[in-house]
């Protein structure tokens, strides 16, 4: 039931086709039910029957009967059934028709549904899911709901239709054959919910292999370069194999099942054939029945039969359904981050304050920050340092509100970050990351996918800023140069480079680089962040770095330990200090010559 809910829910939108196609098919067996009356016709006038008893439309009863030559008639009937079939070719075409459209417009619904719903959920899930599985959700499984949802259910509702259609003509024929001829029905249905109890626990154990396999193929493809680097082939073509033979295993089982389950459907079918023929010989031996009467009959057992059948496979295939269904609804009832969100828009110049400010993820027994306090004026840059795992990044989040903090408060320029619209507030904050992406597309469009309609002038402008705009120059085509997926074609400076002038044609007075200068010289280094503070002095800069040299120049270091702040001050006191700052500037002191070699080159 839980299925068939999810199941209506998508579909009742597009109700209207739903029915559309019900009726269309309905009135297609309705026809079809037609075609053995005529040969019952037929074959009476073969006979010459003085009687003809057959459920014709008496106008074309008259029509056949003023007809005295066989032959003539019998060319007629043909023609009638030719007609007949031809205009159910026609409404079968308008059918097919419309089950096609009904499953493109529910996948599309679903697709964007779920696009963008996932957009919307937190940093938190996006770090906890495969995004082969997110992948696979997004598309086979929709493909599976909505064609289930445009032909199998009305699939569903013609086989009733149609046995209530064949039952009734079969009935009009002799209601003793009627029910012999529906005698196996019971036995059919039951076997077919049996069968799809079982459907639904091995799709959803096919589901979960085919997820897994998913996921370890996008992992590879995506780190190709990695697994070569350490010459890993042989280790991932066996992880793939394993999960291959997983998933062929699930799948072999299930088709041994579905195997016999066919098996014994087709012959329970001729068993019913054979017991109606039967009973319909020994109906003729006693007058009761015409052979025309049994031919009529054989016709339309089809009708009662073979849809019976096919209830088998509609049930195999809501089984799969289902499965999807339930896979796409447990996406779609993860809480989207903007339940939680602020509602002011307070202009935002870089005064930040955090206050005894906590943080812990749910599944960590370790705080990642403990009770962290410090303030930030506006135009100031500040460098926060630390060893690997002590925060860093954690605070960029925090600011972002890609997490939330558990306790405490982070204050921007006298507002409560909870407070404030997480759109607005990201749109005023420029973040760079030490990983970025990059799109498959050209240099331009990914230095402009902030505003594609920016003038080509400022793209150039915030290429310049990030020290890039000469290297975009010469490369083969410029800045029509396609950057391969995830920027896989530039080295991880100019990657870097990019991200930055990407994030310089937004307007923002806070920049925050989350150790996203590290792949760059302590040159470059320096003169993208002399360059920014050329450009404006009343910019907020935060620098998070593990470079000591980074951080010497800043208005404030940060240092953080375990999750705590141990320091804080500018580098003249800190490295005249016992501490951990002292400790990482004595660890990157020869660095020191080439730093004060920079600066008299930049005089």
């Amino acid at each position: 039931m839980n299925g068939i809910k999810k199941l209506w829910k998508w579909s009742k939108k597009y109700i209207w086709l739903v029915l559309l196609i019900i009726g269309l098919s309905t009135l297609l067996q309705w026809l079809y039910a037609y075609l053995p009356l005529f040969i019952q016709y037929a074959f009476e006038r073969i006979n010459q029957a003085t009687e003809i008893k057959t459920d014709l439309p008496q106008f074309l009863i008259n029509w056949y009967n003023n007809i005295d030559d066989i032959l003539t008639c019998l060319l007629i009937v043909g023609i009638s059934m030719v007609v007949l079939q031809a205009v159910r070719s026609v409404m079968r075409f308008l059918t097919n028709y419309y089950e096609g459209a009904l499953a493109h417009y529910i996948g599309y619904d679903l697709r964007l549904k779920i696009y963008d719903h996932v957009m919307n959920l937190s940093y938190t899930y996006h770090n906890h899911s495969d995004i082969g599985d997110l992948i696979q959700r997004s598309t086979s499984d929709v493909d599976q709901t909505s064609t289930f949802i445009s032909s199998m259910i009305p699939g569903l509702i013609d086989i009733f239709v149609t046995v209530f259609i064949g039952a009734y003509r079969v009935y009009q024929i002799s209601p003793i054959l009627m029910w012999v001829s529906i005698v196996s029905a019971p036995i059919t249905a039951a076997s077919s919910i049996l069968y799809f109890k079982y459907c639904n626990k091995a799709f959803q154990k096919i589901e979960e292999s085919e997820s897994r396999m998913t996921t370890i193929i996008q992992e590879n493809v995506n780190s190709a370069r990695v697994v070569r680097a350490f010459a890993n082939e042989r280790y991932e073509f066996e992880k793939m194999d394993e999960a291959n033979k997983e998933y062929t295993k699930k799948n072999g089982k299930f088709n041994t099942i579905m195997s016999a389950f066919w098996g014994s459907s087709d012959f329970l079918v001729f068993l019913q054939y054979a017991l109606t023929m039967s009973v319909g010989i020994f109906l003729a031996k006693d007058n009761l029945l015409s052979s025309a009467d049994i031919i009529a009959a054989l016709l339309l057992m089809g009708m009662l039969i073979w849809p019976m059948r096919s209830l088998g496979r509609i049930i195999a295939s809501f089984g799969k359904a289902s499965v999807a269904a339930n896979r796409i609804d447990e996406i779609l009832k993860e809480t989207e981050e903007y339940t939680v969100n602020g509602t002011l828009t307070p202009e935002i110049t870089g005064d930040i304050e955090f206050k005894n400010v906590s943080f812990q993820f749910e599944d960590d027994s370790k705080p990642l920050l403990n009770d962290v306090s410090f303030h930030i004026q506006p135009g100031q840059t500040v460098a926060i340092v630390g060893k690997t795992g002590s925060g860093k990044s954690t605070i960029c989040n925090l600011l972002t509100r890609m997490l939330e903090i558990n306790s405490g408060e982070i204050i921007m320029n006298g507002v409560s970050i909870k407070d404030i619209e997480k759109k607005h507030l990201r749109r005023n904050l420029k973040l760079i990351l030490q990983d970025p992406f990059l799109f498959s597309k050209t240099v331009y469009d990914n230095v402009a996918i902030v505003d594609p309609k920016l003038p080509t002038e400022q793209v150039y402008e915030a290429a310049r800023t990030a020290a890039i705009h000469q290297e975009i120059e010469k490369f083969e085509r410029g800045y029509k140069t396609i950057v391969g997926e995830k920027g896989t074609t530039l080295s991880g400076g100019q990657k870097q480079r990019i991200a930055i002038a990407r994030m310089l044609t937004k307007d923002s007075n806070v920049i925050i680089f989350d150790d996203s200068l590290s792949a760059l010289d302590t040159k470059t280094d320096l003169m993208i962040r002399t360059a920014l503070k050329k450009k404006s002095k009343e910019q907020t800069m935060i620098v998070i770095t593990h470079r000591s040299t980074t951080a010497k120049e800043a208005d404030q270091i940060i240092v953080l330990d375990q999750g705590k702040i141990s320091q804080i001050g500018k580098h003249e006191e800190l490295v005249s200090q016992e501490g951990l700052y002292k400790e990482l500037w004595g660890i990157q002191g020869e660095l020191e010559e080439e730093f004060n070699a920079i600066l008299k080159e930049g005089k």
